[in-house]
Parts: structure tokens; sequence; C-alpha cells
């Protein structure tokens, strides 16, 4: 066979990994949620903005050292100015560009909320996606940790606002400068550290997986774990241990790190704590929780998580808590960057699809459907006009409605595609029905209903189940007066 003969190949339809499609229901619930979330945000006096998807790679802080392309974590590309653009991996560094840029401009304290995706060029696994959608709220130019505090109380608030009941979930609160007291008090302070710190930080964040001996396995000499993997230990003395351990456990107004850091980020916790007393909010819904860890390293103050305390089955047939659904905190270098002086700023962020994911297992995801649009099926070509008139009135009077757009003259096709559609309603009107001024309503549910009684296909076509006439003129009000029935009857 010659190749002028041979059949070009299919173009393979795929999506790429890490990636996922969303469909109607999901998109709907996720806005529905959403809205509650922004009605909590602007009660607090937050306004939306919204940043780009792409930012300038050197902007967003995130590079592959000794490197001509900046592609580690991140998707990156260059413009036509030979500049490297990635697409933003949070939508923290995106707000402290935007509030550098326009300094002059906005006023201070800064207070908004963006809702978003973000993107991370990373392997993808179960439940861990390359584009996810995160909703955060900032106030930018606010040192006093009264603003801290003012976010734990927004983001318990808004996990009731969303139905998640007192018990079932608890706002953690901690400070990164008592953890950064206890690494200097361990002889861990300096940059020459900064991996060993977080070793430490990801030790103590087990806590609740693995409990005190398994944390203190990890801060020594590592740990084997029940199927035989084992991993290595941050290398620490009995007696550091013995420190990190004191510092993680219960929190106390006395409580001293022993220097200067450390001692300061105790005394913003008791300035947080008496403020989320006095405001109402007791231990059930925020509490000082000193093994509370966040492990960006730009946090430089109070840190806090939004952790959902009811329990579910993981993959593994094992009941645990749901855990973490966001978290944030105080991040003044941040903006600085630009600045060349102190920014103040903190923040929060929400997981939008494991807040979801945790909705439904609560039963108070709402189901994002919507009811069908009716359906004004298409007898005779020449009265298209008249058919596009009548979808139009429904639409008006805020009817979901719509005019059949396939093949019209196979009439049963339109049917079956109302039927598949879950449309409550089909108009039906051939020229008879038009010549007397009269219409023909199909009540899809009440149709099924009858249906299932009805033995032959001869006695269903004279039965014409759930069908009836109206007036033209009655269309949009007996189309209401029929809608209102269906819904009661459900």
């Amino acid at each position: 066979m010659s190749k002028k003969n041979k059949k070009p190949q299919k173009l393979k339809a795929r999506l790429p990994r890490g990636f996922v499609d969303r469909s109607a229901d999901d998109i709907r619930a996720a806005n529905a949620m959403m809205a509650k979330i922004s009605e909590v945000y602007e009660r607090y006096g937050f306004d939306p903005i919204e940043t780009p998807m792409f930012e300038y790679t050197d902007c967003l802080g995130k590079f592959l050292p000794d490197s001509d392309r900046p592609n580690e974590g991140v998707f990156s590309l260059t413009d036509d100015d030979d500049q490297w653009m990635s697409l933003r991996y949070d939508l923290t560094a995106p707000l402290a560009r935007h509030v550098a840029e326009n300094y002059n401009d906005i006023t201070l304290p800064f207070r908004s909320y963006r809702a978003g995706y973000v993107f991370r060029n990373e392997k993808p696994g179960p439940g861990r996606f390359r584009q996810f959608m995160q909703f955060d709220a900032d106030t930018v130019g606010a040192p006093g940790v009264q603003a801290d505090a003012e976010m734990c109380m927004m983001m318990a608030d808004v996990m009731e606002a969303l139905g998640i009941k007192r018990g079932d979930y608890v706002i953690r609160v901690n400070n990164r400068k008592v953890l950064d007291g206890v690494m200097e008090a361990i002889g861990l302070g300096g940059d020459e550290n900064a991996e060993k710190r977080m070793n430490v930080l990801r030790a103590i964040d087990k806590l609740d997986r693995l409990g005190v001996e398994g944390v203190r396995e990890l801060l020594g000499e590592g740990r084997t774990d029940d199927s035989g993997d084992r991993t290595d230990g941050v290398g620490l003395s009995s007696e550091e241990i013995s420190t990190v351990e004191a510092a993680i456990g219960t929190f106390s107004a006395e409580t001293s790190i022993g220097n200067k850091a450390g001692d300061d980020g105790i005394e913003e916790l008791n300035t947080i704590q008496k403020l989320i007393v006095e405001s109402g909010y007791a231990e059930d819904r925020i509490k000082i929780d000193p093994s509370c860890v966040r492990g960006l390293e730009y946090y430089t103050g109070p840190v806090f998580e939004a952790e959902l305390t009811f329990p579910v089955t993981n993959e593994k047939g094992q009941e645990v808590v749901f855990g973490s659904v966001g978290g944030g905190g105080r991040y003044d270098g941040l903006v600085s960057r630009f600045m060349g002086q102190p920014v103040p700023a903190t923040g929060f962020s929400i997981g939008v699809s494991r807040l979801m994911t945790a909705l439904k297992n609560l039963g108070k995801l709402e189901t994002g459907k919507s009811l069908a649009p009716l359906l004004v099926t298409v007898m005779d070509g020449d009265a298209m006009g008249q058919y596009q008139f009548y979808v139009q009135a429904l639409r008006n009077a805020g009817i979901r409605a719509e005019m059949y757009q396939g093949n019209w003259k196979k009439f049963p096709n339109q049917l079956r595609y109302a039927d598949k559609r879950d449309c409550p309603i089909a108009i039906i009107q051939g020229s008879d029905e038009r010549d007397a001024g009269k219409i023909q309503l199909k009540d899809m549910i009440e149709g099924k209903r009858q249906a299932a009684a009805i033995e032959s296909n001869e006695e269903y076509r004279a039965a014409r189940p759930g069908q009836f006439e109206i007036n033209e003129a009655d269309l949009v009000a007996e189309v209401q007066k029929l809608l209102a029935e269906q819904t009661g009857a459900q």
C-alpha cells in the first residue's frame, strides 16, 4: 500500500496526568460552598481581588538554583521578551507582588480574599493533583497579633457557616517564633541548619499520627514502621529531644523557652488566647497547640491550622481523623522582598477540594444539582420562530428552558433527549395545536410514573401518560404551576 493511501491516525484524546475534568454538579457544589465562605469573609470586611495565573518566576520566589530553567516544582516558560514566567503555585506570593506594585494606591491594612487554581509541577498520586483550587484571605499592613487572632476567629466562623458543628473542627494555633526559639535552644539556629530544622518540624507534625514515642524516634536515630520501612532520624541527643518534647506539650502562660525568640512567641500566643476567649471563642473552637507546625519557611509569627476531628476510614480501612482542610500564618517578610522595608502580613488558605470532601463525608455538601431545563420540542421547521418565542418567554420568567437543537424530524428522539436530560417538562405544539391556540405540556416525571404501569407501546401512545393540553396564552403560568406541583411531590 502506498503512503498516499494510508489513513491518517486519529489523535488520541487523553487527559494530562495530575489534572481532572470537573462535572456540572461538582462546579455547582463548589460555587455554593465558596459563596458561603465569601459571605463570612465579606462580613469581616475583606474585599475580593484577582491576580493572574502567571507571574514572573522571580516574583514567585521559586526557582531552580544553578540552572537556566526555573522548573523545580512549578510550570515555567519564557515570554516573547525571554523572561521566565511560571504558573502560580499558591495565592500568597502573587498577593505580595500585587501589594508591592500598588503600595502607594492601596489603603493599609489591605484586607482581601481570592479564590483560584494553583499549579504544582510535582509527581501526581492518589488525591494529589497538579492543579487544585485554594481560597485565601489575607491582611497586609497589620503588625499586631490581633490580626492573627481575627484570622482564627474567621476560620472558626467559616466552619460553622458550612454546617460543621462544634466538636467536629478545631482551629489550632502556634507561633513560629516559639519553634525557632526551640531550634535555637538545641543548637539548630542559622542558615546552615535549615534542612535539619525542617526535619525536626516534619517529625513534630506527625505527633497526632505517631504519638509522642514515634516522634521521639524520628527526632533521634530513626523509626521502623509496622511494614518494615525505615525512616532516618534527625539525630538529636536525648537531652535535645526532651527540650523539644517539653516545648510541644500542653501550652501554659508561664511557659519559657529561655531565649528572646521563643519567649516573644509565647507572649504573642498569650495575647491571642486572651483575645479569642474575650471574643467568645472557647477551646472547643480555637486552641493554642504547641504541636501545630506549618512547613513553609516564610512564616515569621503565629501559625494556624483548621483541622476536622471527626473520624473517617482511610484507603487501608483504618479509622482516622479527617485532618487539615486549611492553614496559614504570619509572613512579615514576603512583601518586604519587593519593598526594602518591613511590611507585616497574615493570611489563611483553604483547600477547596479537600474541604468539599469533608463536607461530603458529613452529609453537608450541597448536591450541586440544578433543575434541568424544560424542553420546547420542534414539530414544524416553519414554526421555529414561534418555538423560540416560547423559550424566551419562559426564560424571561426565570425558568430554565431550551429548544431542541438536534434533528427535529425524528420526534421520538426529542422525548428520549428530554428523558436523558431529566427535563421536568416537554412542551409540544404541532400545526393543529397552533391553529387552535393550544399547547401540549408533558409532565416527564408523572409520565415516567404512569408509563411503568403500561404494558404495550400501543397503549402507551394512546394514553400519552402525563400529557395534557393548555391555552397558548397560559404557557408561563401553567408551567410555573406544574413545576410547583413537581417540587412538592418530590
